[in-house]
């Protein structure tokens, strides 16, 4: 059953209905804002700028972590030159180097 001893004055509840119409014409145009087109686009855009920020912030990561792995190959913990690992791959280097130049004087001769 309802309650039907409402005690307020006929200027309270003129009040009341006068807020409530004030707090729902806030939310009608907060539910506009959000639905606008602009609004949805603009929270598209900033969502993707969002994960390809964080793409790229692993993949630095990782990157980081590779350059830091291969370094340590040829670095010891004091930052010398591993001259065991160093000479070996330069040596490869310089003789790839020589095979691409001997290459390339052969077709032109």
């Amino acid at each position: 059953m309802a309650d039907t001893s409402d005690t307020r004055n006929p200027a309270q509840i003129e009040a009341d209905i006068k807020r409530r119409r004030e707090v729902l014409a806030e939310t009608l145009d907060e539910i506009g804002v959000r639905v606008h087109p602009k609004t949805i686009v603009g929270d598209a855009k900033a969502k993707v700028v969002s994960n390809i920020d964080h793409t790229l912030g692993r993949a630095y990561v990782g990157i980081n972590k590779v350059v830091t792995d291969v370094k340590a190959q040829f670095v010891d913990e004091e930052g010398a030159p591993r001259l065991e690992r160093v000479v070996p791959v330069a040596v490869v280097a310089v003789g790839l180097v020589g095979l691409l130049a001997l290459g390339t004087r052969r077709r032109r001769g």
